[in-house]
């Protein structure tokens, strides 16, 4: 099987270690952990709009920021970028000293500096060439939050009566409450 991008491009996965030989996700538990992680971060980074944007027009402007493509960096100091700012993040790391930042923490705030600063790649400078095939197929990704079960929803609201007619409490039961008791806590 072959590396592939899952929701934005940038980060690439092995496909035998997301997908199953039916084309459906792995259950999350067989998934490593390095890209359990990763899948995990692609959930909150998909929307996102792109950090070149964003410092352009700040949080005032943000509806004329674009959605980010694009992913570098580990994560939780990732850069997400548009398909117009992804050259200037490429020069930033081939040309400008930013791949001394590899893997670590601070690439997000160096390439941050470099741009807010007012650097750019030079007009022209060549992107990737990405190959998208057919992203439409994909399957919707499981759900880290949720395991195998079936879960169901517990209605806290359930056996309240709004009306005073009656319900599951009433004010017997809470002239038995003692709520001037303290209780030790951690």
């Amino acid at each position: 099987m072959a590396k592939v991008s899952i929701g934005l491009r940038g980060w690439r996965f092995e496909e035998s270690e997301v997908f199953a030989e039916d084309g459906d996700w792995r259950p999350f538990e067989e998934i490593p952990d390095e890209t359990r992680e990763r899948l995990i971060r692609l959930r909150t980074l998909v929307n996102k709009p792109c950090d070149c944007c964003f410092l352009i027009h700040g949080e005032e402007e943000m509806e004329r920021c674009r959605e980010a493509a694009i992913v570098y960096g580990e994560p939780y100091s990732e850069v997400v970028l548009c398909d117009d700012h992804e050259a200037d993040f490429l020069y930033w790391f081939r040309e400008a000293g930013g791949d001394a930042h590899v893997g670590e923490d601070e690439l997000q705030d160096e390439f941050h500096e470099w741009f807010a600063a007012g650097e750019r790649a030079p007009e022209g400078y060549g992107g990737v060439d990405h190959v998208d095939t057919d992203p439409e197929t994909l399957p919707d990704p499981p759900n880290p939050n949720e395991d195998n079960e079936d879960r169901y929803r517990i209605d806290l609201r359930e056996g309240l009566d709004r009306d005073g007619g009656g319900g599951d409490i009433d004010e017997v039961d809470l002239g038995d409450l003692d709520l001037s008791t303290d209780y030790p806590s951690s």
